[in-house]
């Protein structure tokens, strides 16, 4: 079975690579696959029906806290759309503004208010991601990990996905490791 995700994973990230021809390298730096791995999570997690209420509005990808992709994110999806959206990038300073968004990337500056920045994200159906360690364990919904080999993998909080009303495909779940919170995480 390892091996058999071993491999399912290599073809993700292959996929993920070829986003964009200047990101097909293996040797990408860091941001640059994670920066893949957020647009194609938005790609294949589904919202639920009201979750926006303007058709039109862009889709929003929010980065909380100090920005560690500087111009790369917004390359990675440059021209792209999600849901038939276009995609729109905010830096965000306050968890209050993160709200409105559809994805957020909390960044490690974050880390001493992470309790409280998922607390304000209950009732929401706002996919949070972070590299912050122990993150799904933590509450979050997805945890960007590097190992040791300099390798992204992910895990996956899908008690989080589905209490925000988010579903997340089998497929997509079948590549991650999936986690439960740690008790003394936010439920």
């Amino acid at each position: 079975m390892s091996s058999l995700r071993t491999r399912w994973t290599r073809v993700l990230i292959g996929a993920i690579l070829c986003v964009a021809p200047a990101y097909a390298e293996v040797t990408a730096p860091e941001y640059h696959v994670k920066a893949a791995f957020i647009y194609k999570f938005a790609t294949y997690i589904r919202w639920p029906a009201g979750a926006t209420t303007d058709g039109n509005a862009p889709f929003v990808i929010g980065v909380l806290g100090d920005d560690p992709f500087g111009p790369i994110l917004d390359e990675v999806v440059r021209g792209q759309k999600v849901q038939g959206r276009p995609i729109s990038i905010r830096r965000l300073a306050e968890p209050d503004d993160a709200r409105a968004c559809d994805v957020v990337f909390i960044s490690s500056s974050e880390r001493q208010e992470l309790n409280g920045i998922l607390a304000a994200f209950r009732g929401t159906a706002v996919l949070t991601v972070s590299d912050i360690d122990r993150f799904a364990e933590m509450g979050g919904m997805i945890h960007l990990l590097k190992t040791g080999d300099n390798h992204i993998h992910f895990a996956i909080n899908k008690n989080a996905i589905d209490r925000a009303g988010l579903k997340a495909p089998s497929q997509l779940l079948r590549l991650a490791r999936i986690v439960d919170p740690s008790p003394g995480g936010t439920p």
